[in-house]
């Protein structure tokens, strides 16, 4: 369930959001070695849709992991929320699509520019090489965060305005999608009006657990029911001594809530 699509002529990607909840799952791999990610992997590949590398990951193991995964056909959310000028931007998600990751994600706060060369660029190589463009989300207001942390980085808005204003950005932009919290779908969709514009919520908890250092979080159930295409889990399944019981749990949630 979680192969990447053939290549096809066309290079834009269908931005819709599978209809079965397995597939709408991408585990985070935040784990500090390639084989504990592997291990993770061989475990779940055929109970979710896609893993995410994130930053630890990535710098402890490699672009040579990536390339590992998705030369196996696995779908890989490259997590790296890239913010730089943006020629840097879209050099590196050129790279990202060279290795040909599923999924890929840079700061919305990065500006129009940054996000639409990185579009342009990916795009555009996609296109030569006949293949399938990755999706390319902008990170809105981090989980961790609240409108004190927004205050405390000069930033004169709630949360709620201010992913107002970065999602709309993304879609200016031509991104496919932004990251934000489950809380926020709501105040995405009123952003942006176009159906197939996708939100990917991490911020995933079990109904009985803590949110950690996470602050705007929710279920698995009320995350797909408030209109999250995507939910990315990690320390809901990462710490669970029986993870493909873990992902079960989250899949009766989450069917609790259809």
């Amino acid at each position: 369930m979680n192969k990447m699509p053939s290549p096809a002529a066309a290079a834009e990607p269908l931005n819709i959001a599978p209809a079965n909840i397995r597939e709408r799952m991408i585990v985070a791999l935040d784990v500090p070695s390639a084989d504990e990610a592997r291990a993770i992997v061989a475990e779940l590949v055929d109970a979710v849709g896609a893993f995410k590398i994130g930053m630890q990951l990535f710098t402890a193991a490699g672009p040579d992991l990536v390339r590992e995964l998705t030369g196996s056909g696995i779908r890989v959310f490259l997590d790296l929320k890239y913010h730089d000028i943006p020629n840097t931007v879209a050099a590196a998600g050129l790279e990202a699509t060279k290795m040909g990751v599923w999924m890929f994600n840079v700061h919305a706060s990065g500006g129009r520019e940054m996000m639409r060369r990185t579009y342009d660029v990916v795009g555009e190589y996609c296109e030569l090489i006949r293949a399938k463009r990755p999706l390319i989300i902008g990170v809105t207001v981090l989980t961790s965060s609240d409108d004190q942390t927004l205050v405390e980085t000069g930033v004169p808005a709630t949360v709620n305005d201010h992913v107002s204003r970065l999602a709309s950005l993304a879609f200016q932009a031509g991104l496919d999608g932004v990251v934000a919290s489950p809380k926020e779908v709501a105040v995405v969709r009123r952003a942006v009006s176009k159906p197939r514009f996708l939100t990917v919520t991490p911020g995933i908890r079990g109904r009985d657990a803590t949110s950690d250092d996470q602050r705007r979080v929710t279920t698995i159930g009320e995350a797909l029911a408030g209109g999250s295409d995507y939910v990315v889990i990690g320390r809901p399944i990462l710490s669970a001594p029986d993870r493909r019981a873990a992902v079960e749990k989250l899949v009766q949630e989450a069917g609790q809530h259809e």
